[in-house]
């Protein structure tokens, strides 16, 4: 049994979202439902924005 908690993100097709949907932030993907609470909230918006790669197309 997996008890690592996941997010949002685990639900995505982007490896790089993918990678970080084990992370102990509740990141949200970049559209609508993360807009509206963020505005519901009185937050601001977070954006991360990266890449997922082989280990030799980055080293």
């Amino acid at each position: 049994m997996n008890t690592t908690p996941t997010n949002r993100l685990i639900h995505e097709t982007s490896l790089y979202l993918q990678q970080h949907a084990h992370n102990p932030v509740d990141w949200y993907p970049w559209g609508e439902e993360a807009l509206q609470r963020a505005q519901r909230e009185h937050k601001p918006i977070f954006l991360s924005i990266g890449y997922s790669a082989c280990h030799w197309c980055h080293v």
